[in-house]
């Protein structure tokens, strides 16, 4: 199955799954942020995909002639492949105002490439009262305008249905992770960041199709995963699947992850309640979701740090930052102090968006994972 997965992200931008929407006369709108409500888009009849740059590290002449390079590596890489046509099929672009680098790239893709769609959301960072009231009005907003470009009313049924859907995923994608937390996982963390990967990039309707066979297969399978230690990788938005391989292959075994592409992008479904709508549903969801390093007070993310590091038996934490990715970096000496305080060794990584490995990161894992074998004598 997992080769399904792997033909679906070589393919991407130009996936099967996306040119066989297109062809019936529907919609692709491309989001920036996991803050932005997929529900709402797949409720209007369009297909959500998620905005990434190239999985391999590349030149990137074309987005830093727009993007100063020093905006991170992930928004010129995105631009870099818009400016290039490779995005041409979006009808439209959602993103939230969550860091610098996205919201200068929506900036500019909205006005050197254009879509018929284009939406910022203003995106709270604290989980106030009125964060909740002015995110939800953004909310409300963003399904207006889409309604009116689309040319359809969103009801709450179409929404209630497209919770369920994505809940759907969300529910296989804790399964998908439940199965790492054994001693010999059947899936390495390198595999799992390519399923994630093709969920960006098709129906969540096949996706969960294709997820819960896979799921299946593995639950029977005899394949085992085993390593020097245990880790866990957090940090910045990660997209190539080789970066992980390139940790494994020192003899370590990823077991979870807490990124914008992985953990944070699923945990958390929409809680539907009778006595709100799905839209307030949707608001609450989003906004309370496993917090990006952006949002305040941090606690509630370390916090759910060291729940997996506990749940998963983490030895080692390797944090995995994008040059110029400033959220991440300002919280890092936080989130050492944090880990230090459960007695767990992180392993600090400054890196480019789509990179590889290379020898000097394979030097540094080796000597951690020398490091985290001594402390276990």
């Amino acid at each position: 199955m997992l080769e399904k997965f792997r033909e679906i992200n070589l393919s991407f931008p130009q996936t099967s799954y996306i040119k066989e929407h297109i062809s019936s006369g529907k919609k692709v709108i491309g989001w920036l942020c996991t803050y932005v409500p997929e529900e709402i888009i797949h409720a209007a009849g369009a297909l959500p995909i998620r905005i990434t740059g190239y999985q391999q590290e590349q030149e990137l002449d074309d987005g830093t002639a727009y993007l100063y390079v020093n905006n991170c590596s992930f928004s010129r890489s995105c631009l870099q492949l818009a400016l290039r046509g490779e995005y041409d099929f979006l009808d439209g672009i959602v993103g939230g105002s969550t860091c610098d680098g996205v919201r200068r790239l929506f900036d500019l893709w909205r006005k050197y490439k254009g879509t018929a769609f284009n939406q910022i959301l203003s995106i709270p960072r604290k989980f106030t009262t009125q964060a909740h009231e002015l995110y939800l009005s953004q909310v409300t907003q963003f399904k207006q305008n889409l309604e009116k470009h689309m040319g359809v009313t969103i009801t709450d049924e179409a929404l209630t249905k497209s919770i369920e859907l994505y809940n759907e995923t969300r529910a296989l994608l804790k399964k998908l992770y439940d199965l790492r937390k054994s001693d010999s996982p059947p899936i390495s963390g390198a595999e799992v960041l390519e399923v994630l990967d093709a969920g960006f990039r098709m129906p969540k309707e096949a996706f969960n199709d294709l997820l819960s066979k896979l799921i299946n297969e593995l639950s029977e399978s005899s394949a085992t995963h085993t390593g020097r230690a245990r880790l866990a990788v957090v940090g910045s938005v990660l997209n190539n699947p080789e970066f992980i391989k390139s940790i494994e292959d020192q003899n370590a075994l990823v077991v979870t992850d807490e990124l914008c592409t992985s953990t944070r992008y699923w945990s958390d479904p929409v809680v539907l309640d009778n006595n709100k709508s799905p839209l307030e549903a949707i608001s609450k969801r989003y906004l309370n979701n496993f917090p990006c390093a952006r949002m305040y007070p941090s606690d509630e993310r370390f916090d759910r740090i060291i729940q997996l590091v506990r749940d998963f038996k983490v030895d080692g934490v390797v944090s995995q930052i994008i040059r110029y990715c400033a959220p991440y970096a300002h919280d890092l000496p936080l989130l050492i102090k944090k880990l230090e305080a459960e007695n767990v060794p992180i392993l600090a990584l400054d890196v480019e968006y789509g990179t590889s490995g290379s020898g000097q990161i394979a030097t540094r894992v080796q000597a951690f994972l020398e490091m985290l074998e001594a402390r276990k004598q």
